[in-house]
Formats: structure tokens, C-alpha cells, sequence
């Protein structure tokens, strides 16, 4: 009506100019929102590495003060104990928590300044070691300095998914984990990069740039606790903290040349771990540990699996580690394979599985071959429909602050495609391409509710299906292929964005 009006007073020509500069305020008014907009993601970004660097100078000035008034410290013979060896001599008191921390302290400056992976000194730990002290009761993993993946929520400190939407926002509280981890005697201090939203098994994001793989520089250490992964493998943490989905521990864990392990769904609680698609039940994220050996990955478990954590987190069953089961020489009836028939493993990987059984096999168990029912369809139907229930929509709010890492940009285009397109784009392709055109079809997620109904009963059906194989081999145990060799770094993003997840 006003415009209208406006056109009554005035000649033609003058309300065509009207027009005209309405038009280029409003696209200025967008240009300059837009570059507000970045120039508030910069800002937040270099806000974020200073304080990454102020945290490692602050880590390197700590430990050069111990040093300098403990004289002579064997760090070497620290460095390679065992995680279960170095336990026992904390306890005894031949080594000293301080001693310990500052020389793990010393060497994942060392690392980092190798392959980028801490990304966050936890400067509370020296106050912590003064605390241990003072107790009577020494936990399972007494004086043990231990690495956290950036996503565990650790109070003051900012857990930010390698993602410029969190940063800024401190932790009110330790994660379920972490504080029963302290209470068990273990003391992080650091935190260790992931990629961009942690959907990706490269390390990379816009925050902290590229992690490398500490064997060799042009491969990835994995993700996304691929920041674990390379500090562990570097020898700078002897214990650290992971999340898995998808893979997101055993990744890296096989990139790295590490042992890790991904508990069974609600085995361990998941309290205060940040993840950018909250709310997501088809995959469940567990955190788990990650190591040097398999001892190492079950004294974690031990010490976890304990009363406090029962009553910290009451969802988590009160079921605790059984030692007799791990300690157990009974003869197992372990199932193999080294191909599901979708995924071909490299010849070394398969190769490796074959030794593995042949020895495991010397030992005295029975090895049986097993197949993975429906690969595929659990893979696209069940694991990436699931966790794109959305279409994506979710995850895509998450990166709109954002500067989208280069190793992402093939994944972001998959997930900003309309669900219609992804349907058109898979019909056409299935004839070419079926492969592909199943996977693209999956990221178009669940239509409604009542289609997301169907898809959890299809879970459960599936899971009853597994069991059933599994119990009619009679297994205790399943030996199978691992992802791997690493692969070159910014491949990972490729293949995202063509046939296979991997958070």
C-alpha cells in the first residue's frame, strides 16, 4: 500500500529509482550481514588458537620448572613402561605422580609440535597430583596422566566437536567418565583434535588445521579420536579417551597401530560427552579407551566399570568387570572372516586375519567362519538412515558459523542435496551405480515419524538376527578386518561423499 501511494506522488522514473536502491540496500544489507558473519568466525577462530597456544607455552613453562628443581629425570625407562607396570610403581611410590605427569607433559609437547594433536592443556592436572597425594586410598589407575578426546567435558574448558558453533561455551561439569576416572587416581591433561564434527575418519578442522599420523606424515591418523590415536602412538599419553559410532575409535586405533575398544551400547555412560547430532538412537556413540596393549584397555575398563559410575549415571547397568572372564584360559569358539563380501580389505589386512587365526588356532581354539548378515542393507538402511534421520538437517545448523574444512566439502555437498534430489539422483544411478545410489538414497533419512518407527523396529529385527547366528556357532569371540592401511590424508572426505561413512 505505501509503495503503492508513493507511486501516485511520484513521476515513473523516480519510483524505478525507488526501487532500484531498495534493492541494493537490501543486498547490502546481506553482504554485510554475510561478512559480519565470517569476520565473527575468524575472530572466534583465532580467539580459540590463542588460547590453544597460550595453554601449551603455560604446559611447557610447568614442566621446565619441575625440571629444573628435580634434576635428572630418566624419562626414557618412564616412557616405556607399561601402563600396568607404571600403575604398580606409582603405588609403591618408586615413581612419583609429579614425575610421571611432567614427563608425559614434556612428550606431547614433543608430539604435537610433530602432528598437531592437543589441542587444550587441562592446567588443573598439577593441582590434582597434589590432591592424590593427600589420600589414603589409592585407585586402579593411581598417578596415570591420561590424553581426552576434545568431545569428554571437562570443567572451565570448552568442548567444541572442531566445530566455531561451540566455541566459547566452558563445561559447568566433568563428564560421567572423566569423574570416575579421577576418583580412580587418573589425571588428564590434555585434550586431543578431531575433525570437523567428527563425522569423518580424517583428523582436520577449521580450528586447529590438519593432525598427521605419526609414521607418516602424508597419511591421517584417522577419526575422529584421531587426535588420540596420534598422541598415543607418538608415545605422548600412555592412556586416553575416545568415542565411537561408527568407528571412530577402532579408526584411528588401526591407522595409529594402537589397540582401542568401543563397549557395547549403555555398557559405559555417555553423560557430558558433546556430539552435534544429539538425540540420534539408530548408532549408539560409546566412549571407550584407547591404548598401547589390550591390558591397558582392560585395567580402563576395571577401574570404569564401578560403583560410582553406576550411581553417577543410573542408566548404565550395574554389571562390573569380570575378571574371571578376561583372565580365563578356557578353549573359545571364535568366528572369522576376512571379507563381508561389500567391503575388500587391503591383501595385508586379509593377510594379517589369516596369521591371527592360524596362531589363534595353535593355541587351542576352535575358529569357525562366520558371515555378517546383510551388509549392506545394515550399513545403509540401518546405520546411515538412521544417523541422517533428518536428511542432514541437523548437522548442516551445526556448520552455518563455520568455515567448512577442504576434507568435508565433498561430504557437506551430499548433505545439503534436498531429500526429493537424493531420491531423483539414486533412481537414475541405481541402473550404472547401485552401490552409490544406495548410499546417496539413505542420507535422504526417515520420511515421517511412522517411517522412523519402522526403522527402529528394522534395528531391532536385525540385532535379533545377529544374535541368533552368533548363538547358533556358539561363539565367544569374532575376528575380522579392520580398515586400513592408513589412507592419504584429505581421502577420507572422498570416499564420505561416495560410498561409505565412518564417525
Amino acid at each position: 500500500m505505501l509503495l503503492q501511494f508513493v507511486a501516485l506522488l511520484l513521476p515513473g522514473f523516480l519510483v524505478d529509482l525507488l526501487f532500484v536502491l531498495l534493492l541494493v540496500a537490501v543486498v547490502a544489507s546481506i553482504l554485510v550481514a554475510q561478512w559480519m558473519s565470517e569476520r565473527n568466525t575468524k575472530m572466534k577462530i583465532e580467539r580459540a588458537q590463542m588460547q590453544r597456544n597460550r595453554g601449551l607455552e603455560l604446559m611447557e613453562k610447568r614442566m621446565l620448572r619441575y625440571k629444573s628443581g628435580h634434576g635428572d629425570v630418566d624419562s626414557s625407562r618412564i616412557l616405556s613402561l607399561s601402563l600396568v607396570d607404571l600403575v604398580e610403581q606409582l603405588k609403591k611410590g618408586s615413581l612419583s605422580p609429579e614425575m610421571v605427569l611432567h614427563v608425559y607433559m614434556e612428550k606431547s609437547l614433543e608430539v604435537t609440535k610433530e602432528v598437531n594433536c592437543v589441542t587444550d592443556f587441562l592446567s588443573e592436572c598439577e593441582t590434582q597430583v597434589q590432591e592424590l597425594k593427600k589420600q589414603q586410598e589409592k585407585g586402579l589407575l593411581y598417578g596415570v596422566p591420561i590424553s581426552l578426546k576434545d568431545n569428554a567435558g571437562y570443567k572451565g574448558h570448552t568442548s567444541h566437536c572442531g566445530l566455531v558453533h561451540y566455541l566459547g561455551a566452558e563445561e559447568a561439569e566433568d563428564c560421567v567418565v572423566v569423574q570416575v576416572l579421577k576418583r580412580q587416581g587418573a589425571v588428564p591433561f590434555v585434550k586431543t583434535n578431531i575433525p570437523q564434527s567428527m563425522i569423518n575418519f580424517d583428523c582436520s578442522n577449521s580450528i586447529f588445521g590438519q593432525t598427521l599420523n605419526p609414521h607418516n606424515h602424508k597419511k591421517t591418523c584417522g577419526g575422529s579420536s584421531g587426535g588420540e590415536g596420534a598422541l598415543i602412538a607418538a608415545g605422548g599419553a600412555i592412556l586416553g579417551v575416545g568415542t565411537d559410532v561408527l568407528g571412530s575409535i577402532r579408526m584411528p586405533s588401526s591407522f595409529c597401530g594402537i589397540c582401542g575398544l568401543k563397549p557395547s551400547g549403555e555398557r559405559l555412560s555417555d553423560l557430558g560427552f558433546l556430539t552435534p547430532v544429539s538425540g540420534m538412537k539408530s548408532a549408539v556413540s560409546m566412549p571407550g579407551p584407547m591404548a598401547r596393549d589390550v591390558d591397558s584397555l582392560a585395567l580402563f575398563m576395571k577401574a570404569v566399570l564401578c560403583d560410582d559410575l553406576f550411581q553417577l549415571d543410573p542408566s548404565v547397568p550395574p554389571v562390573p568387570f569380570n575378571d574371571e572372564i578376561f583372565t580365563s584360559r578356557r578353549r573359545l569358539t571364535i568366528g572369522f572372516y576376512d571379507t563381508d563380501g561389500y567391503f575388500l580389505p587391503h591383501p595385508s589386512v586379509r593377510r594379517a586375519v589369516q596369521e591371527t587365526k592360524t596362531l589363534l588356532e595353535e593355541a587351542g581354539h576352535k575358529l569357525v567362519p562366520f558371515t555378517p548378515p546383510r551388509i549392506e542393507f545394515a550399513l545403509n538402511e540401518l546405520c546411515i538412515r538412521g544417523f541422517f534421520a533428518d536428511g542432514g538437517k541437523t548437522l548442516v545448523d551445526k556448520f552455518r558459523p563455520d568455515i567448512v574444512d577442504p576434507n568435508l566439502k565433498q561430504q557437506m555437498f551430499l548433505w545439503k542435496i534436498p531429500n526429493i534430489v537424493k531420491k531423483i539422483v539414486s533412481y537414475f544411478l541405481r541402473p550404472v551405480f547401485p552401490r552409490i545410489a544406495n548410499h546417496v538414497e539413505a542420507h535422504s533419512g526417515c520420511s515421517s515419524v511412522k517411517d522412523l518407527w519402522k526403522h527402529y523396529t528394522a534395528i531391532k529385527e536385525y540385532r535379533c538376527e545377529y544374535v541368533k547366528e552368533w548363538r547358533k556357532l556358539g561363539l565367544d569371540a569374532l575376528l575380522c578386518p579392520a580398515l586400513g592401511p592408513a589412507f592419504n590424508i584429505g581421502h577420507p572426505g572422498k570416499l564420505f561423499g561416495k560410498s561409505t561413512e565412518g564417525n
